[in-house]
């Protein structure tokens, strides 16, 4: 598949709404959830006014349609500005599985080679666990349903 990948700009909230549904859509294993998900806090803080200092990312879309296939973005938790990035990230479901995840996380590393620490949460189990540790993520902390991972540069 061809596909392209850009930075993120301010302009891009709407994408990152978007992605974020279908990273939590994909970790329930009965029906999807309703489109207000995002909406709760500890949801929305990754994407609610997106273009604050220090936000970056990416996103891939489809090289022919421009239809959207990814995103991958960074953002410091606006309670807690001491703390590192946040990583987000998420494909598609049709179009996982094509390197398109790898591409989104290679771009976003070597674009920020400046961080020492990101962290990043998951519901633990899922296949995302290989592709975070080949990126150099550790695991720091095992809870019942997230790993939360460090990478230290």
């Amino acid at each position: 598949m061809d596909y392209v990948i850009r930075a993120l700009a301010a302009k891009d909230e709407p994408i990152l709404w978007e992605m974020l549904y279908q990273g939590l859509s994909s970790l329930s294993k009965k029906e999807r959830p309703s489109r207000d998900i995002v909406h709760q806090p500890e949801f929305s803080r990754y994407v609610e006014s997106w273009g604050r200092a220090g936000d970056t990312g990416f996103v891939a879309h489809h090289k022919k349609d421009g239809s959207l296939l990814g995103a991958v973005w960074l953002r410091r938790p606006i309670d807690k500005p001491d703390a590192p990035p946040e990583l987000a990230f998420a494909v598609k479901p049709e179009h996982r599985r094509h390197g398109i995840g790898t591409a989104l996380l290679t771009q976003l590393v070597r674009a920020n080679p400046e961080q020492s620490t990101i962290c990043l949460s998951f519901v633990a189990g899922k296949p995302l666990l290989r592709l975070y540790e080949r990126f150099g993520f550790k695991i720091i902390e095992q809870k019942p349903d997230a790993v939360v991972m460090h990478r230290e540069v």
